[in-house]
C-alpha cells in the first residue's frame, strides 16, 4: 500500500538527443533515491515553438529514440517509468504531431499510452499566445493504467482545467493522477497550485505532476519559458512536494491506503445526482 515516486523536474532544449542523456541522468538518480516509479515533464524530448526544427528532429513513435533510451533505462535500472508526453510525428493528414504520454514497465514494455486530449489554444497576455491544435492533433480517449504499484490515471498540463476528465478517471479506479506539464509562467503563477489541489481533493486521488522549467535552450525560433514548481499533493489536498524552480529529482512517499481513507470521510465522488440546468432571464414581462 506505500509507493515511492520520483518526480523529474526538467529544462529540456529542442535537441532530443541531449534531452535524453538528461533524462537518463535523472532517472539513474531516481533509482539510487529509492524511487519504483519516476515521472517526467510534458515534451520531454523536445521543447520548441518551431515547426520547422520540430519537422527535422522528431520521428514517429516506432522510430523515436527517447522512447527507445527511456524504455532501455527502465528496463536497466528496474522501475517504472511515466514519461510525461513526447511530441511525435504522426499519419495525421495534417502533418499534425502527437503529445502522447508512455507508462513503462520494469521491463522496458509499454503498458500504457495517452495522447493529450485538450489543446492549449489561448492568449495568456499581450505577448503570450498558444495555439498547440496548429501543431498537435487531441487525442479522444482517457486511459487508466492498472498496476502492481497503484492504479494510474493519465493526463497531461493544460487537461489539468477540466475537471470532469479527472473524476472520470477517479470513477474508473484511479488512485494516482499524473499530471506532467510544461506550464506557462503566467497561468503558472495564478493556477497551478489551486488547480493541483483541486483535482486531488475532488477526487481523493494522490496527484504527481512533474514540470519543465526556466527559459529553454533553443537553436532555431523564440525560446519557451515554463513555470516550473513540480508538485505531489495527497488525497486531502496536502502538498507533500513542491520542487521550486530549480531542475533535478524529487522523492514523495505514498500511502495508498490514504485514497480509501479520504473518500471514505468525503465521499463525495460518489454522490453524483442527474439534474437539468435552468437559463432564467432577468427580462420583466410587460404583457
Amino acid at each position: 500500500m506505500s509507493l515511492t515516486a520520483a518526480l523529474l523536474q526538467m529544462s529540456s532544449s529542442d535537441d532530443p538527443a541531449d534531452n535524453l542523456t538528461r533524462t537518463v541522468g535523472y532517472l539513474d538518480e531516481a533509482a539510487r533515491l529509492g524511487a519504483q516509479l519516476a515521472l517526467t515533464p510534458e515534451v520531454t524530448n523536445c521543447v520548441s515553438f518551431d515547426r520547422a526544427l520540430q519537422e527535422r528532429v522528431l520521428e514517429p513513435e516506432d522510430r523515436d529514440t527517447t522512447l527507445a533510451g527511456l524504455r532501455d533505462a527502465a528496463a536497466r535500472l528496474g522501475i517504472w517509468v511515466l514519461i510525461g508526453s513526447l511530441a511525435l510525428k504522426t499519419d495525421d493528414p495534417e502533418g499534425r504531431f502527437a503529445n502522447r504520454s508512455f507508462l513503462i514497465d520494469p521491463t522496458g514494455a509499454i503498458c500504457a499510452r495517452y495522447d493529450k486530449i485538450h489543446m492549449f489554444d489561448v492568449q495568456v497576455s499581450e505577448t503570450e499566445t498558444y495555439r498547440e491544435s496548429a501543431g498537435f492533433r487531441p487525442g479522444a480517449q482517457a486511459v487508466v493504467a492498472q498496476t502492481p504499484l497503484a492504479v494510474v490515471g493519465m493526463s497531461i498540463c493544460y487537461d489539468l482545467r477540466f475537471a470532469h476528465l479527472f473524476r472520470s478517471l477517479a470513477k474508473a479506479g484511479a488512485e494516482v493522477l499524473s499530471i506532467p506539464a510544461a506550464f506557462s509562467p503566467v497561468t503558472g503563477v495564478a493556477h497551478w497550485r489551486s488547480l493541483l489541489r483541486a483535482r486531488a481533493i475532488e477526487t481523493g486521488c494522490y496527484v504527481l505532476a512533474p514540470a519543465q522549467t526556466g527559459r529553454h535552450a533553443c537553436s532555431a525560433g523564440r525560446a519557451r519559458t515554463t513555470y516550473g514548481h513540480s508538485m505531489a499533493v495527497g488525497p486531502w489536498g496536502d502538498v507533500l512536494l513542491d520542487m521550486g524552480t530549480a531542475p533535478g529529482v524529487g522523492i514523495v512517499h505514498l500511502d495508498l491506503a490514504q485514497v480509501a481513507d479520504a473518500r471514505n470521510r468525503v465521499p463525495a465522488l460518489f454522490h453524483d445526482r442527474a439534474f437539468e440546468t435552468a437559463v432564467i432571464s432577468s427580462a420583466k414581462d410587460d404583457a
